[in-house]
């Protein structure tokens, strides 16, 4: 058996094989889960030639992070391929490149606000608007990075990714009652396609050779699927509100 038999997971934020939502859903699929994947606009092109290389080719349905007629009808168009839902992947992110690489004092409010609608408030639109599909409860599981601390370059999508966190705690408390799960998995950093458009991303390699206790590869995704995998099945029932660290233990180490 398969720790996903017979679930149903939507995995937004596949867009290229070099992303965690990708991985997420090649060992879900591998774990016995049926897969939605979410894309939007120009993307979807993107996201359908990817989907070919996962070990079955799963169903795209539309969904743009800043529009609310998506969020409304996204279950209508999950259960045009699906039943209902047994958990959500929220891979979902986006700063302006003035909001990244050291312009933290000059950003302008704009930038700011698309930074934090995108990644995150749109946890709360997903869980919300997939909430109908799991009227016997679930799990929604986000990726962030550790937003404890200031990290270099990364500026307001920083800021975002602590909003994001405690969007997920909120989101544990509200939706707990519904038998719905809201956790969170902090990898550390991986060259994934949003990685690289991160100004000074190289910089993390020389703070996790040094830091990290568990020897980092920012190649291996496996990790952090993994996790994530692992916090949409039955095998965390009781846990919620919580952020799993993936990151070869560099959050628990001092300067």
């Amino acid at each position: 058996m398969g720790l996903l038999d017979g679930k149903r997971i939507l995995v937004t934020g596949v867009l290229m094989d070099s992303s965690i939502a990708f991985h997420v859903a090649r060992i879900a699929q591998q774990e016995g889960a049926e897969i939605v994947l979410t894309s939007f606009g120009r993307t979807t092109k993107i996201t359908t030639a990817i989907a070919r290389r996962l070990p079955t080719t799963p169903p795209i349905v539309e969904l743009d992070a800043t529009s609310a007629e998506d969020f409304d009808l996204l279950s209508e168009r999950v259960r045009e391929h699906v039943d209902g839902l047994d958990g959500v992947l929220h891979s979902i992110g986006f700063a302006p490149e003035s909001a990244l690489g050291g312009n933290f004092l000059k950003t302008e409010w704009a930038d700011v606000s698309a930074a934090l609608q995108i990644s995150a408030y749109s946890l709360k639109a997903l869980a919300v608007a997939a909430q109908p599909l799991m009227p016997e409860g679930g799990s929604v599981v986000g990726l962030t990075f550790d937003a404890s601390v200031a990290w270099p370059k990364y500026d307001w999508m920083g800021v975002a990714k602590a909003a994001f966190e405690s969007t997920a705690r909120y989101l544990a408390r509200d939706l707990g009652p519904a038998n719905v799960r809201v956790n969170l998995v902090a990898a550390g950093p991986l060259k994934t396609t949003a990685a690289k458009s991160i100004p000074g991303f190289e910089e993390f390699d020389g703070v996790w050779a040094a830091r990290s206790p568990i020897k980092w590869d920012t190649s291996d995704f496996e990790p952090a699927a993994r996790a994530c995998v692992a916090l949409l099945s039955d095998w965390f029932p009781a846990t919620t509100g919580e952020i799993v660290h993936v990151d070869g233990g560099v959050h628990a180490m001092g300067a």
